[in-house]
Parts: structure tokens; C-alpha cells; sequence
């Protein structure tokens, strides 16, 4: 099972019978180490379905699954393969019922927390107020916190006001019978902590569980993995603290720092083989770097050759810098082996700064895809619309059902709503389900009953129409009709401020419509809508809004086209380029504002200290992006308002230090090294492997 890896990667693979953590760098191979590490673990005895491998995306997790199977065959299908959130979900259908939950609990959306937020608050808060008190509950649970802990450690009057919101919220959420995403975290860790029979059902169930991106972690997710492995340990972590950037969502690289203090024993290997990058580029990432301080140190080399020095491109404005950029990828397109324009990217550090790009690579018809942006139909009124439709398909699908008898307001408010789930907690009923009992009426009043009941009338006339509704243009005229009878419109115009904003929410409701009737007359063929064919099979509305789950393979659909990528810098994580072209480099960009004029103040805070050290782990990410060539962008002015100010270039550009002479490591002679402190540990690596057969 070890065909094709290099010392240390053999090592993290065989080391099997205590924790153990990989510090892998930037392309060192680490979801090959895990899933050979799956593979040697099935070898050594250990049954696939005890194996636990996770990751921190769906997308990574099916990448994981496909690599795994190329080695085990369908043995992968039996490896828990998944994200922390999923296991979760797992492990709460099937003992949440410790906690009050019934199996089929509602996953609720970002948008219909904000929507419980607001009438927790009595109705008072606006819908900025409510994502802001969103996150800091966030912050607050993933920290482990409840209500009542919050608020005895509140700062201040606002955070108290937070926490008495928090308390409302989790008792709305109980009444219906529902998690928020952060809750998929805490909950399982409080079935593991306060009911010991549940800790040694999955202690037993799991052997040996994998923890990919172990820098990303926060501290819930630690303890999670702490009692989910007990005192024996097993596990692997697999990280790189370089690469921690989510600081701003709760990732903590304590998490590092604890496992040595949890798990004296705990073995320490090191993937500084870089497969991915040339030296250049490499010194410039190790320069970079090398002030931050250093949990465990290491540096990465790469056998790729020398390659193409990394260049620094100075331009006048953003639309100067953007046309540089196109001009590049032109020049290389030609000069270079890598013909396709799939090869080539542009990073930079917010979602703004790609407006300027676009219009330059418009120019020159150059095809691109922005990625790390907002997805269409991740939007709040599509939703809306999908929440309907996901109703009509699966009448127990309980989020869909809040979303859809709130949106727009039907009169129907969170006390009716919470007896209600109440109701279907107790008699084991969906929502939607629960309408029609018989039993209802006794727990309800009579104007409450009626408006629950005229909803299921409609949704039920709704869903018996879209059956009968085929082709391309009844579906539209339908779409039309009932947005018309529900006053979707007019809801968005009361929901926003701005005019100008309702209409453009609008304009995308049309144009989901608009797709959506295509779909019904065989006029596009696949999810991403991509592909238009001619077909005469035409399909009814009904069948069209079962497919909508395939929407979220969209955004991995668009990786097969042969474009251009634009992405911001924490987007790109994980993926490479052959080139890459990194922009906006400058003082308040990256590094982010860390102070109110965007300088060089001298770090005055831990606090800012710790912003940037993870400003400078992002520049890290985005030139280890870089396979073959790196270019480095800065603008000398930039547009603040209607005024263009002067900026600096960042203090980044001259930690890469590519003005002086460096020595350059001979990758050979770092190889010969390993090899010879390799073959010291070759002798007790004898034991530890005989220990490991036994497993």
C-alpha cells in the first residue's frame, strides 16, 4: 500500500496504533496520505465501517470517496466518509431522541434564522440587526456557549440583548423541532459529554477516526473529536498551521497547541515535499511565512527545478493592473506548454476588486468564471421560490414548510407555528402533516386553524396543478400566476429599502422563472443549464421541481468549462493553477486594514498581531496556488469613493525577498537527509508495525 510515497508519507500511513498528527504542507500529498492511511487500516483488520474520514466540504469529502475507492474497490462505500456537519446529522438521528428530537428534525437555512431572529426580537429588529446578532450567536456556539452562558459572560449591554435573543431562539427551535448549522456541531458534542451510553456507542463504533484540515477546526468540533477517540486516541490529524485563514469563523489554531497537552503521546510527522511547485515559487511562500511564529517548524522543497523567477508587476490603477493581467495570460497562453484557458487564474483578497478583471478579460474576449462570489441560486428569493417547490415534492419537509408559510406572511405567527411543531413533536407528524389531524383543533383557536388550514388547501391545489402543468410556456404562465396570488413582489418591496434593490431581486425571480419553464419544454438538459438542446419531450412543472436538489452541482459543473478563474484568495484554497496572477496586493488589502489608515503602524494589539499573522497564512495560500509561474500585482492609486488615493505596496511583496540572493536548497541534499533520519527510525519502526497488525 505504499507504492509511490516518499518517506514521510509512509510513515504517517503506518502509523497506526496511537494519534497522530501530519503536519502537511502545501501540496505534500495529504489526501493521498489519508486515503492510504484507509487503505493500510482495512489491511491491518480494521472494518471499513469503523473507519471515519473528515473533511470540511461535501466536495472534498466525494474527491475522498472516489480516491479511497480507487485503492479498497467497494470496500469505500462502507469508509464514513463525510463532513463534521454531516456526521453530526448522523449522530443526532440516532439519538437526538435524548434530547427531545425526533429523527426527521429540520436543518434550518441562514435566511430562516434571520427570520426567527427578527420575531424573537417582538419584530423590531431589521434584517441587518438580526444577521448581525446571527453571527454572534454563531461565534457564541461554536465557542460551546448556551444562552445561559453567554449572558453571564457578556461585555456589554448589546451582548446582553444577544444573549436574551439566543434564549428566545432556542426555545423557537426546540417548539419546531429544528438545528441551525451551528447545532450540527453542538449538539452531538452534548450527546457525547452528558450521556456516557451514547460516548461508548460511537467510541466502539468508530476505530479510528481522520481529520482532514485539522487547521480549520474550531474548538466545538475539538472536543467533538476528543470524546468521539477517548483516551485511546486513534486518530489522525492532518493540517498545516500556515494554512489556518478561517480565524474570522471560529477556526483556532489552539486546537494545534491542545493536542500534544490531550495526547502525550502523540506522534509528530512532517510532509515538506512539495509535488506542486517550483523552487521559486516555494522560496517566495517559505519567505513569507517565515515571521509568523512556528507550532512546529518546517519548510517546504520542492524536485520541480528552479522555474520561472516570481514577477512583481507594479500598475498606475485597477484598470491598469487589470489589463496587465489579461495581457499576461495572453502572452503565456502563447509562449508556454499550457494552451488552455482553464490554467490560468486571478486572486485576490474580497469579491469587489474582480469588477475591473471581468470587463478586461470581456475586452479581449477572454472566457472566465467567477468563483467565491454569491451563487445565484444561493440567493434569498430563490430560496424562497425552491422552498415552495421542495414542499410540493416532499410535503414533510419541515424547513421548506416554515419557509414557505412565511414567506410571504400569511398572518400565521411563531406562537401558532410553535404550538404547532409542538403538536407534530408529540404525535410524530410533520408540519405539514399535522394540519389535517383531527386532534389539532383542541390546541389551537379557531382563526389560528383557519389560516393553517386554508395554506394546506393551497399548497395542496398547488401541487396537484404543477402535475398537470407540461411545456415550456403553461409553466411560465403558472410561475407568473401564482407569484401573482401569493404577492411575492410586493413582498419583496416592503422587505427592502431600496427600490432599486427590490427590482433586481425581482429581475432574478423572472429569471429563475424563465429557467425554470425552460426545463419544462426539454429546452435545457441538465442541472447547470449549460447545454441547450432540442428535445420534444416536454416535462410538467412537478417533475422539473424535483430536480432542484441538482442545483448545487452547478458550481462544480462550471470546473469542467475550459475558462479563465477568477476567485478571492480563501475560495481557492485547495486548488491549483500552472499560473496564477495574485492582485491587489497592496497595504489595506492584503494585508486587510489593520489599522484606520491602512499603514504600517507598529502592531500596538495581540489581537492585531494575530490578524496579521492570518493576513499573512492567506498570502501563503495564494502563492503556493501557483504551479509553473507567479505573478505578484500592486496598484500605486486606488478608487476610495469617487477619489482615487495613493497606496502602498504590501509588506508581503518584500518578505518574499525576490530582490536579494538567497541560498538555494538543493533538493537533492534535503532528500539524502531524510533518508539517512529515515533509516534511523527504521529499527523501531519494526515494533511499532508488528503492534500494528494486531490491531
Amino acid at each position: 500500500m505504499s507504492a509511490g510515497l516518499n518517506l514521510a508519507q509512509q510513515e504517517a500511513v503506518n502509523y497506526l496504533h496511537g494519534p497522530c498528527l501530519v503536519l502537511a504542507g502545501a501540496g505534500s500529498g495529504k489526501t493521498r496520505v489519508i486515503t492510504h492511511k484507509i487503505a493500510r487500516l482495512i489491511q491491518a483488520g480494521l472494518a471499513p465501517r469503523r473507519i471515519a474520514a473528515i473533511t470540511f466540504t461535501n466536495k472534498a469529502a466525494a474527491e475522498m470517496r472516489e480516491r479511497a475507492k480507487g485503492l479498497i474497490g467497494r470496500q469505500a462505500k462502507e469508509v464514513v466518509v463525510c463532513t463534521f456537519h454531516a456526521l453530526g446529522v448522523r449522530m443526532m438521528r440516532e439519538d437526538g431522541k435524548v434530547l427531545g428530537l425526533k429523527p426527521q428534525f429540520s436543518i434550518l437555512d441562514a435566511d430562516d434564522v434571520t427570520s426567527i431572529l427578527k420575531d424573537a426580537a417582538g419584530g423590531t429588529a431589521d434584517a441587518a440587526t438580526a444577521r448581525q446578532w446571527q453571527w454572534v450567536i454563531s461565534k457564541w456556539k461554536n465557542m460551546g456557549l448556551n444562552a445561559e452562558q453567554a449572558m453571564a459572560l457578556a461585555a456589554d449591554d448589546n451582548e446582553r440583548v444577544i444573549a436574551r435573543v439566543m434564549q428566545l431562539y432556542q426555545e423557537r427551535l426546540a417548539a419546531y423541532q429544528s438545528v441551525d448549522f451551528d447545532d450540527l456541531i453542538g449538539l452531538p458534542l452534548k450527546l457525547l459529554k452528558d450521556f456516557p451510553e451514547v460516548r461508548a456507542k460511537w467510541q466502539a463504533a468508530l476505530g479510528h477516526v481522520l481529520v482532514d484540515e485539522y487547521q480549520d477546526t474550531n474548538a466545538t468540533q475539538y472536543e467533538v473529536l476528543k470524546h468521539l477517540v477517548g483516551e485511546r486516541g486513534r486518530f489522525t490529524a492532518v493540517g498545516d498551521d500556515d494554512q489556518s485563514i478561517y480565524g474570522w469563523r471560529g477556526a483556532t489554531l489552539d486546537n494545534l497547541k491542545k493536542l500534544p497537552v490531550d495526547f502525550p503521546q502523540l506522534k509528530v510527522i512532517k510532509l515538506e515535499q512539495n509535488y506542486r511547485s517550483t523552487s521559486a515559487i516555494l522560496r517566495a511562500a517559505n519567505n513569507v511565512i517565515g515571521p509568523n511564529p512556528k507550532l512546529f517548524p518546517k519548510t517546504l522543497f520542492s524536485e520541480l527545478g528552479e522555474g520561472e523567477p516570481v514577477r512583481v508587476v507594479d500598475a498606475d490603477s485597477e484598470e491598469h493592473e487589470a489589463e496587465r493581467a489579461a495581457a499576461r495570460i495572453m502572452g503565456l497562453r502563447e509562449t508556454s506548454q499550457h494552451k488552455e484557458w482553464r490554467h490560468f487564474a486571478i486572486l485576490y483578497r474580497a469579491n469587489h476588486q474582480a469588477k475591473p478583471f471581468e470587463k478586461a478579460l470581456r475586452k479581449y474576449n477572454i472566457p472566465y468564471k467567477v468563483s467565491g462570489g454569491t451563487s445565484f441560486f444561493d440567493r434569498a428569493e430563490i430560496r424562497d421560490l425552491c422552498a415552495w417547490f421542495r414542499l410540493w415534492v416532499n410535503n414533510d419537509d419541515d424547513p421548506a414548510f416554515l419557509r414557505a408559510i412565511t414567506t410571504p406572511r400569511r398572518g400565521i405567527g411563531h406562537t401558532t407555528l410553535a404550538k404547532l411543531g409542538e403538536f407534530g413533536a408529540k404525535y410524530r407528524l410533520s408540519l405539514f402533516a399535522s394540519l389535517f389531524s383531527a386532534s389539532l383543533p383542541g390546541m389551537l383557536p379557531e382563526r389560528a386553524m383557519d389560516g393553517l388550514r386554508e395554506f394546506g388547501r393551497y399548497m395542496n391545489d398547488l401541487e396537484y396543478r404543477a402535475r398537470q402543468t407540461m411545456g415550456a410556456e403553461a409553466a411560465l404562465a403558472f410561475l407568473m400566476e401564482w407569484l401573482k396570488e401569493i404577492g411575492y413582489e410586493q413582498h419583496l418591496l416592503e422587505g427592502e429599502d431600496s427600490e432599486k434593490v427590490a427590482a433586481a431581486r425581482w429581475g432574478n425571480v423572472i429569471d429563475f422563472c424563465d429557467w425554470m419553464s425552460q426545463r419544462c419544454g426539454g429546452q435545457i438538459d441538465d442541472a447547470s443549464g449549460a447545454n441547450p438542446v432540442l428535445a420534444n419531450e416536454t416535462k410538467s412543472l412537478m417533475e422539473v421541481a424535483q430536480t432542484i436538489s441538482l442545483l448545487s452541482t452547478i458550481s462544480e459543473r462550471e470546473q469542467d468549462q475550459d475558462v479563465v478563474t477568477l476567485s478571492t484568495l480563501h475560495a481557492s484554497k485547495g486548488l491549483e493553477w500552472p499560473h496564477v496572477v495574485l492582485v491587489g496586493v497592496t497595504e489595506g488589502m492584503l494585508p486587510f486594514k489593520l489599522d484606520d489608515d491602512g499603514g504600517r503602524q507598529k502592531m500596538v494589539s495581540d489581537e492585531t498581531a494575530q490578524r496579521l499573522q492570518e493576513e499573512r497564512r492567506l498570502m501563503y495560500v495564494g502563492i503556493t496556488r501557483a504551479q509553473r509561474s507567479l505573478a505578484v500585482s500592486w496598484t500605486r492609486r486606488r478608487k476610495k469613493g469617487r477619489e482615487m488615493v495613493a497606496v502602498q505596496p504590501s509588506r508581503f511583496i518584500a518578505e518574499m525577498a525576490l530582490d536579494k540572493e538567497t541560498t538555494r536548497e538543493d533538493p537533492r541534499e534535503k532528500l539524502r537527509a531524510l533518508r539517512a533520519e529515515f533509516a534511523k527510525k527504521a529499527l523501531a519502526g519494526t515494533a511499532a508495525a508488528a503492534a500494528a497488525e494486531r490491531l
